[in-house]
């Protein structure tokens, strides 16, 4: 009987944008990959998707639904192996898996970031951190991107239950990668952008975590004493038009371009001089490392997730969350030393390599086999 794995997840694009390359690995070793998560985005080498419509907000009445609809596909199908991703596909599917775990089924869970953190809100303290206790019981593996992350995780797994880090979900570095002037001039021109613009681009989500009101604020200190910042936005979100109306009232609207959605985030990272990142809270700060790839110079807040791939003022710089003026600072310094981005920037490039896609897909090729049934390292990357 063909071996089968369901990979579940809060919103089938996290699937799209971080995990067709385990997909991929999964159908060369002979497996039929399902996948449940809401949306109706297509996925390639998925031979079963469950649209269920799994809300974001863990308290949202809909969720006891949607745990029903989890159960019955996982009971149904008899998985071998249920890797859940994100905080609410997470406990949800865990909770769906409890009766099939008793039938031999492994449940893997990757924490992306604990919302339970160094500086977090007590009420996440009081909120996440005793139902990841709980889950643990229910959770055969439980999988790490960062330091913090993986220290915290070892006190919270039961007697039986495995902890595991790895080096982020990977970075395409085919992909992202450094491009000469005359292409960076090209993919300007492309994108409506000026050869004399001096370019910081931050794709994320537009949202109080990704905190881009720090952005705003250090382009705002600037746009005198360099006229030609531009901040670029690439994403969407529902801080969106709070984000517009306070570049206007900081006088920094022409400094700061919303681009929406992207599908060529590789271009534009290309393209720019700085990578830059906001964020609060992160697991790791995958943008960033794509920026890095790009041999980008990165500005980003001192975070758990940007302290794992960032040595601050060697491959990057730090900024304390919350400090627009040194974040201000930091950007002007890129600005009037070009070769302290370039060099800022091949020892990011130099440290992107190590979060490779190659490299964690064999990470993750190690972790799998322990809970195969079947010789797989031979047969892996």
């Amino acid at each position: 009987m063909t071996k089968k794995i369901l990979f579940c997840a809060t919103v089938d694009y996290h699937f799209k944008a971080f995990h067709l390359p385990y997909f991929k690995w999964f159908k060369r070793m002979g497996w039929e990959v399902h996948v449940a998560a809401s949306g109706q985005t297509k996925l390639p080498y998925v031979d079963e998707k469950f649209s269920i419509p799994i809300r974001r907000s863990p308290f949202h009445p809909q969720n006891l639904a949607v745990y029903r609809q989890l159960k019955d596909v996982i009971d149904t199908n008899q998985y071998d192996i249920v890797h859940c991703h994100t905080p609410v596909g997470g406990v949800l599917a865990r909770l769906a898996a409890r009766q099939a775990r008793r039938h031999g089924t492994k449940v893997l869970y990757t924490a992306h970031g604990f919302h339970f953190c160094s500086g977090a809100p007590i009420k996440n303290w009081l909120l996440y951190y005793p139902v990841e206790k709980w889950l643990s019981a229910y959770t055969d593996c439980l999988i790490t991107i960062n330091e913090e992350d993986y220290t915290r995780a070892k006190g919270l797994q039961r007697p039986g239950g495995k902890t595991q880090k790895i080096h982020g979900i990977g970075v395409n570095t085919d992909r992202f990668r450094p491009v000469s002037l005359e292409e960076q001039q090209r993919l300007r021109e492309k994108h409506g952008f000026r050869e004399d613009d001096f370019i910081l681009v931050y794709p994320a989500e537009l949202n109080l975590n990704k905190n881009q009101k720090l952005l705003i604020e250090a382009a705002a200190l600037l746009k005198e004493k360099i006229p030609s910042l531009r901040l670029v936005f690439a994403g969407e979100g529902a801080m969106e038009q709070t984000y517009r109306t306070l570049a206007e009232k900081l006088g920094a609207s022409g400094n700061v371009r919303f681009y929406g959605f992207c599908r060529d985030i590789h271009e534009l990272i290309q393209l720019a001089d700085v990578s830059v990142a906001s964020s609060i809270r992160e697991g790791l700060g995958m943008n960033v490392l794509e920026g890095m790839a790009a041999e980008k110079p990165a500005i980003a807040t001192d975070n758990r997730g940007h302290r794992e791939i960032i040595r601050d003022r060697e491959n990057g710089f730090l900024v304390k969350i919350g400090d627009g003026a040194a974040f201000a600072r930091r950007i002007e310094q890129l600005y009037n030393q070009p070769e302290l981005c370039r060099r800022l920037g091949q020892e990011g490039r130099k440290t992107a390599l190590r979060f490779s896609e190659a490299r964690t897909v064999e990470e993750m090729a190690d972790i799998y086999s322990a809970y195969m049934d079947m010789d797989t390292k031979e047969k892996s990357v």
